[in-house]
C-alpha cells in the first residue's frame, strides 16, 4: 500500500515579505482610514433628521466602504474609467450584488445632495441606512 502525503507550504510570499499561512496580510492604513470615515458617515446618516440627508449620508458611507475594499484589492494600472461600484464588482465578485444595489441608488443620492426631496421617502432612507450598516460590517470582515 502506498501512502501519499501532500506537502503544504508553511509560508506565503506577499509584497510585505513571507508570512506564515493563516496570517492575514496587513490592512493598509488608507483602507483603515476609509473604513473609519465610512463608520462616521453612517453615524451622521443615523442622526440625520431629513430622509434626503439620511439617504445621502448612508450612500456616501457605503461608497467609502467600497473605497476601503478597493484600496486593498485593486491593482494600479491603466484601466478605463469606471465607478467604484463597477470596480468593486470586478475585483471583489462576492460583493457584486451589493455593488449593483448601491450603483442603482447613485442617482437618488445625487438628487438628495441637490436638495430634491421628492424622490426619497423616509422608508427608502431608513432602508439605505440599514443596508449600509450591513454592507460596512461585511467590508470590515473582508478586510
Amino acid at each position: 500500500m502506498t501512502v501519499t502525503t501532500s506537502i503544504r507550504p508553511t509560508r506565503v510570499e506577499t509584497a510585505q515579505g513571507r508570512l506564515p499561512l493563516g496570517v492575514a496580510r496587513p490592512v493598509p492604513q488608507a483602507a483603515r482610514d476609509l473604513l473609519a470615515d465610512a463608520g462616521r458617515g453612517l453615524g451622521r446618516a443615523i442622526r440625520a433628521d431629513q430622509p434626503t440627508d439620511r439617504y445621502a449620508a448612508a450612500h456616501l458611507a457605503a461608497l467609502r466602504g467600497a473605497a476601503a475594499l478597493l484600496a486593498t484589492r485593486a491593482k494600479p494600472g491603466r484601466a478605463r474609467q469606471a465607478s467604484a461600484w463597477e470596480l468593486m464588482a470586478k475585483v471583489a465578485p462576492e460583493f457584486s450584488e451589493w455593488a449593483a444595489f448601491f450603483a442603482a441608488g447613485s442617482a437618488k443620492r445625487q438628487a438628495a445632495e441637490a436638495g430634491i426631496s421628492r424622490f426619497i421617502t423616509p422608508r427608502e432612507a431608513d432602508d439605505m441606512v440599514r443596508q449600509c450598516g450591513a454592507f460596512l460590517d461585511l467590508i470590515e470582515g473582508a478586510l
